[in-house]
């Protein structure tokens, strides 16, 4: 099954909900950072919630979210937009602790229970929104809806899931927000949090072959589900050596020099995808130029 997100509105209007399958996107994230079970999970669960924030923007606009907590994976930075694409690392990708005590993925131990999650949107104006909660459980699906619930003032439920294999492959990752809007009843939001009691982990119907249309339906009843829009969704960076002959441009002239002269080159590294790119003493030296020439 190919990775993709839905948009619903459901209870004819009561209620707008989201549901993604993210697969392959958090699978290529690990291949790329190498990373053990635990932090896959953490790193996963925030892409997870990150693809669904994006969603919310228009294709162009951009969202990014940062994990600081005070667990042994370090901070986690992920971006996404509304295109369905996202991109995501950890500060220690290589983290595996022992189970929690119901048996699940320990992501709280490996996040951390004290710090933020903090959420920058760039809508193509001139400022860009950002907001900021203090982490609730570090489970991070909590995290998120708290976060909505505070920050953006949207009640909200949201479930982020992911199952990792011995091997530490993603076996599975998805997840669903739903949002009550102005004027639901009482009624709908009671039948709503019962049902959400009694859903299965997400990645575990995806592993199972469910999709997300058919979370919804267990969710919020067929019945009452619209489905407004379906996008693709997939891992995918958008870096260049272009953007990293600017970086390298900012770091100044005396620092470019230094680099020319004693290295004869220089590698950048995306921190998000891990591609490096290389720059010979040549095109460190044209950079120079172009910096004098201005």
């Amino acid at each position: 099954m190919e990775d993709h997100l839905l948009k619903a509105i459901c209870f004819d209007g009561q209620i707008r909900a989201f549901a993604v399958n993210a697969t392959k996107a958090v699978g290529e994230a690990q291949k790329r950072h190498d990373s053990w079970n635990t932090a896959t999970a953490a790193l996963g669960r925030t892409m997870v919630g990150s693809i669904m924030l994006g969603a919310m923007n228009k294709g162009e606009d951009t969202i990014t979210v940062r994990i600081q907590g005070d667990g042994p994976a370090g901070q986690i930075i992920v971006g996404a937009n509304g295109r369905g694409d996202v991109k995501g690392y950890m500060q220690n990708p290589q983290v595996a602790i022992p189970l929690n005590a119901v048996g699940k993925i320990d992501v709280r131990g490996a996040v951390g229970t004290t710090g933020s999650l903090s959420v920058t949107k760039d809508l193509g104006l001139k400022e860009a929104f950002s907001g900021q909660v203090p982490l609730v459980s570090g489970e991070l699906g909590e995290d998120f809806t708290y976060y909505l619930a505070n920050s953006e003032q949207v009640p909200s439920a949201v479930g982020l899931s992911v199952l990792v294999d011995t091997d530490d492959s993603v076996k599975a990752a998805g997840g669903f927000m739903i949002q009550v809007m102005p004027g639901a009843t009482e009624e709908t939001i009671s039948t709503i949090e019962e049902r959400i009691k009694e859903i299965p982990f997400v990645s575990r119907l995806i592993e199972e072959g469910e999709s997300p249309e058919m979370i919804l339906n267990r969710l919020l009843g067929e019945e009452n589900v619209k489905i407004l829009d379906k996008m693709p969704v997939q891992f995918k960076c958008d870096c260049s050596k272009e953007k990293f002959s600017a970086a390298l441009i900012s770091l100044g002239e005396s620092e470019l020099r230094e680099m020319a002269g004693e290295d004869h080159g220089a590698e950048a590294v995306c921190h998000f995808c891990n591609n490096k790119y290389q720059f010979t003493e040549v095109e460190l030296n044209d950079l120079i130029n172009e910096m004098t020439t201005k």
